[in-house]
């Protein structure tokens, strides 16, 4: 009985494993598929550069994505994951992780980054993050007043996010974000939401080692400005007509989709160091399409080295100002909170490079 019993068992295991398999592989057929025939009808289209709304949303955080030429989408993990592809979220060791980011960015903007994560047991991993960029003062200038009035303003730019992911199998993990929007600059602002789904798939094509990422970002209806700065007072010279308001009717703009696919390959080269390796595509609907590679060294999963490269197909008058990427991080334990700190480098054309700084704690 106990011999009929065990082969019972195995045989169950082992139909509960092909079933499994052919989930695996109907799944990403599908992911395929669907990112296939996306990217044939949405080319990039460098011709309509700068006229999408929220371009804040597409402003990398965390320092380790960012040192790697932001290419790991089919690797990240943990908290990390929460911008870059939610699906790795739930890929974490922890219970509990914080993550506290700063960049230098452009033209002296400030971007910092707040996300925690915390486990829902089998049921998966849910996660919350806030995004904010700082300005600094701003002269107010008027068309009577061009040299300015004396007066400042500092705008609002707010990105407030949720995120979900769970396993869907041993291989294959997806995820979702919603991201509410938040932009205010003196008496004008708008608001709305952003949603991001992403999913990786583990051991692809039989090999542990290679992972596929796969996202599609800020998928949304379209932002409009409106406000009491949109009224304007006017008069017309030479005419007995007292002054009116004039509304001004804003034009809406789109979101700036992406569709994102990546691969990630990792190489032990011994027992205490590895490398990864990681390369990605990027199809933009308001701008050129990104090409993306990058490299990450760690030993004993204490010191890590990265560095990465960003270039667009970019032609005619439109140029891609990112390149080079670099970047080292440290991690420690201390009972049984574990802390990374670890730094970015993306170098820019016309402005000083990126700096990034972030903090992550797991619990």
């Amino acid at each position: 009985m106990t011999h009929q019993h065990r082969h019972i068992n195995d045989g169950g295991r082992q139909s509960n494993d092909k079933i499994l398999r052919r989930i695996e592989y109907i799944f990403l057929s599908c992911v395929l598929i669907w990112m296939v025939s996306s990217t044939m009808a949405l080319a990039g289209r460098g011709d309509l550069t700068g006229t999408t709304s929220a371009p804040e949303l597409l402003i990398p955080v965390g320092a380790r994505a960012i040192g790697m030429g932001c290419s790991s989408l089919a690797i990240v993990d943990g908290i990390e994951a929460l911008y870059w592809n939610p699906a790795g979220m739930v890929r974490s060791n922890s219970n509990t992780d914080l993550l506290i980011s700063h960049m230098a960015y452009l033209a002296d903007i400030g971007v910092d980054y707040l996300a925690f994560s915390t486990s829902l047991g089998d049921i998966g991993r849910l996660g919350l993050s806030v995004k904010s960029l700082s300005f600094g003062d701003i002269p107010v200038t008027t068309e009577d007043q061009p040299d300015g009035t004396g007066q400042f303003i500092s705008p609002t730019f707010l990105n407030v996010g949720g995120t979900f992911a769970r396993h869907i199998s041993d291989r294959i993990t997806a995820g979702i974000s919603s991201t509410i929007i938040y932009e205010k600059m003196a008496n004008v602002s708008t608001s709305g939401i952003a949603f991001t789904a992403g999913a990786q798939y583990m051991g692809l094509g039989g090999i542990d080692a290679l992972g596929l990422g796969v996202v599609i970002r800020n998928i949304g209806p379209s932002l409009t400005f409106g406000g009491s700065g949109m009224s304007h007072t006017a008069q017309v010279n030479d005419a007995t007509r007292d002054q009116y308001t004039v509304l001004i009717d804003a034009a809406s703009a789109d979101l700036p989709s992406t569709i994102e696919i990546g691969l990630g390959y990792k190489l032990d080269v011994s027992t205490d160091a590895h490398f990864n390796f990681t390369m990605e595509f990027q199809n933009n609907n308001y701008s050129n399409d990104e090409y993306k590679l990058g490299s990450e060294y760690s030993f004993k999963n204490i010191l890590f080295i990265r560095a990465g490269y960003m270039f667009s197909a970019s032609g005619g008058d439109q140029e891609y100002i990112y390149g080079a990427t670099a970047g080292i991080g440290v991690r420690t334990a201390i009972n049984r909170l574990n802390i990374s700190v670890d730094y970015a480098y993306r170098a820019t054309e016309y402005f000083d490079g990126n700096n990034v700084f972030a903090v992550e704690l797991e619990f």
